[in-house]
């Protein structure tokens, strides 16, 4: 209990640095985006150590931390307990803040804008993160935390995915369905792809595409399947000569 508060007792062990939070920030991204890849240029406002905050900084034994002090507190006659406290003004273990320091007027952090580079590679996957190690914010007797950017992939009007396969729904004729056919659309990064049938078609049949899908992170060039899901698009009705004309074409 005494180690926690850093009073040394059970022979001093050593006491693991504090950190500032980490920031998240969410980025929305196409599928198209998460298919060839993109570079970003985010900007970011942090708080940094003032230049000068090492004038701005006196002895104070009282501090044990930063943001923590420890004040003496007498219990009875004769007995006096040790007891932390929250004392903003405490930045290191030893050292405390000068109040209305002229080199620092900002207190011991300043604004500092600073510019990355995101790079989403191809195959990444809706909430896969990127992170930049220690450049969120500043603080006295902290380690800086990290910067994550988390993806957050914007549904596809055509595809959905699931894992690196895709899957879309394509709609048919009963006429299509029943003589073949065959149909040309646009991927996901704009090539064409080519489903065709010469043969039946049965309702909410599957027809897969080998290597069609995304693109495998990691595995040199491979990628998933395409799942194309077929719906027949029934007529209302027929008349009768269009009845007499299938039922002959069916004997």
């Amino acid at each position: 209990m005494f180690n926690a508060f850093g009073f040394g007792g059970m022979g001093g062990q050593h006491k693991e640095e504090q950190r500032t939070p980490n920031v998240d920030i969410p980025i929305r991204v196409t599928l198209r985006q998460l298919y060839v890849g993109e570079i970003l240029e985010a900007s970011y406002d942090r708080q940094v150590m003032c230049s000068e905050a090492s004038s701005c900084e006196k002895k104070d034994k009282k501090c044990h931390g930063p943001g923590i002090s420890v004040r003496q507190q007498q219990l009875a006659p004769g007995f006096v307990q040790n007891v932390q406290v929250r004392d903003e003004s405490c930045v290191a273990r030893g050292k405390s803040w000068k109040k209305g320091c002229k080199n620092c007027p900002n207190g011991p952090t300043e604004s500092e804008e600073i510019f990355l580079t995101v790079d989403i590679q191809p195959g990444m996957l809706g909430g896969d993160t990127i992170k930049f190690d220690q450049v969120a914010d500043e603080a006295a007797g902290h380690i800086a935390g990290d910067l994550i950017f988390k993806l957050q992939q914007i549904p596809d009007a055509l595809y959905e995915r699931r894992g690196s396969d895709l899957f879309m729904t394509v709609q048919i004729t009963l006429l299509e369905a029943l003589v073949g056919f065959r149909k040309t659309f646009a991927h996901v990064d704009g090539h064409e792809v080519v489903i065709e049938k010469d043969d039946v078609t049965h309702c909410s049949q599957q027809f897969a595409v080998k290597g069609e899908g995304m693109p495998i992170r990691g595995s040199r060039g491979k990628r998933g399947d395409l799942f194309a899901t077929l719906q027949v698009e029934f007529p209302r009705r027929f008349s009768q000569m269009q009845k007499d004309l299938i039922q002959q074409a069916m004997k």
